[in-house]
């Protein structure tokens, strides 16, 4: 080596690591995005993750917060370490903050500067209130485009609420519109790639910095239909190393709080936020928590299929649960009494839905009926004003009278339900929903047709609702048109439409 070149080496490696890395200019640091989330009266969760193959273990990473776009008026600034072992993710968590106010932030590391991000918090607690939300699920990468996202970003929103099946674990059809990279997920490494695969998309990229949103997972940021502790798979695999790898990975990559990070196959998730004194929100996890389903088809020990009540007794055990005996009695505890609206947070359609001949669909809740009885059976005694539930998972809009007894028509309406469409994953046959809608009168709307959001503004006396529909899935500049209007009044059960 000439003593010239051994010199620019030398000094090369003398660096500190950080200023060798912030050398590799054309290798973006900030290639998914930025995101905000957990909105609280006085802080909230700053969220971003370094990319590039080249980085140091740890990595300083600068944050501000500021009153307006520009960063003229800085309101908070701080620094944290993204640490290799979690993917070099960055969870920074402002405090101090004013309630109800509007903010930009903004990432630095490595001699580069993050894209500007748009953020809020909530409400204090005794303030007079208004909300704009809207809620998201099942983006499955290799079934379409992200036209939804794009739409959902320019959209003057408080909050965005997303119910589950972020990324999918399956490998793709080589006839699919777009291609997962990789196979079937089994390890942390494969987990990352695929989220960091979703999170390159422009369109959700822009609906993270749009506004705060709030997370809760369903099954397929692990396995489809898994329960529990138990596999869904004829596989049998052990689901706590799993376990560990999806919950880590889907920790790295959304603004989650620092105290949500998991230790080991266990992930602290289900919790509960006020917006002002108009409304609050119940995040419920059920997944992690719940009882096997019930008549598991051999040689799986879970998962989900159709079967007939007479077939199953265990489908009306009452030990059975959907959430949990703890997280049932924080639900059952945590109620607000005082507030016009309890929006309830979970991933899948509460509805019974099933009919008769064909069986009830033992993943969802009309496979853990009494567990739904109870949580109804609570609302009703304890008078809770306002329950409406919100879901996902079933790729389909759902509108729906929740009650006691779904077989008596003259029972009272105790909830309100709205389930969106998936983002962007098949539904099934709209001919199943028909059928469904015929024989269960407290399905007020069903449409697995197309893909799209649901859209709510509350106030102290009303609960407005859009459902929003894309017109060409294949698309992602597609418009997106409103499949439906409903509506409920504060302090009176129940959907009707506007």
């Amino acid at each position: 080596m000439r003593r010239r070149d051994w010199l620019r080496t030398a000094t090369l490696l003398a660096a500190p690591p950080f200023i060798r890395h912030a050398r590799a200019a054309d290798e973006p640091r900030f290639a998914l995005g930025v995101a905000s989330g957990q909105p609280r009266p006085d802080g909230l969760v700053l969220w971003t993750r370094l990319t590039g193959d080249d980085l140091p273990p740890q990595v300083p990473v600068q944050w501000e917060l500021a009153h307006d776009e520009a960063f003229t008026r800085i309101a908070a600034r701080g620094s944290e370490d993204a640490d290799s072992r979690w993917a070099h993710s960055v969870h920074a968590e402002p405090s101090g903050l004013a309630p109800g106010r509007w903010y930009w932030y903004r990432f630095r590391a490595l001699g580069q500067q993050s894209r500007v991000g748009r953020t809020r918090t909530a409400p204090a607690a005794d303030a007079a209130a208004s909300l704009r939300l809207a809620i998201a699920s099942c983006q499955r990468w290799d079934h379409g485009h992200y036209a939804a996202w794009r739409h959902l970003a320019t959209q003057d929103l408080d909050l965005v609420a997303f119910l589950g099946d972020y990324i999918y674990e399956y490998p793709s059809s080589p006839m699919a519109p777009r291609l997962h990279k990789g196979g079937l997920l089994r390890s942390l490494d494969q987990y990352r790639a695929r989220y960091a695969q979703y999170r390159s998309d422009p369109a959700l990229q822009d609906a993270h910095a749009a506004c705060p949103w709030l997370m809760v997972w369903d099954d397929h940021e692990v396995e489809n239909d898994y329960a529990g502790t138990h596999p869904s798979t004829p596989l049998g695999a052990d689901m706590a190393p799993l376990r560990a790898a999806a919950y880590q990975a889907y920790w790295e990559h959304q603004p989650l709080a620092r105290a949500q990070r998991p230790r080991g196959a266990d992930m602290p998730l289900f919790g509960r936020m006020d917006w002002g004194r108009l409304a609050r929100i119940h995040q419920l996890d059920t997944r992690q928590h719940r009882d096997g389903q019930a008549c598991p088809s051999w040689p799986r020990t879970s998962g989900g299929r159709l079967v007939r009540e007479a077939d199953c007794p265990a489908l009306d055990d009452p030990s059975r649960s959907l959430l949990g005996a703890a997280q049932e009695r924080w639900l059952a505890e945590g109620w607000s009494l005082d507030r016009p609206w309890n929006l309830v947070a979970q991933q899948t359609l509460m509805a019974r839905a099933g009919l008769p001949d064909q069986g009830r669909w033992t993943d969802g809740w009309d496979g853990y009926p009494a567990a739904r009885a109870r949580l109804l059976r609570t609302v009703a005694e304890r008078r809770v004003p306002g329950v409406v539930v919100l879901g996902g998972d079933v790729h389909a809009h759902v509108v729906a009278e929740l009650k006691a007894d779904f077989d008596d028509a003259r029972a009272p309406v105790l909830a309100s339900e709205f389930c969106g469409t998936s983002i962007s994953s098949h539904g099934r046959a709209q001919r199943g929903w028909d059928a469904a809608r015929a024989g269960n009168p407290h399905l007020l709307h069903a449409r697995s047709d197309q893909r799209g959001y649901a859209a709510f503004t509350l106030d102290a006396r009303q609960l407005q609702a859009r459902l929003l529909a894309v017109d060409e899935p294949l698309d992602a500049t597609s418009a997106v048109h409103e499949q439906a209007r409903f509506a409920v009044d504060a302090g009176r059960p129940g959907p009707h439409r506007a």
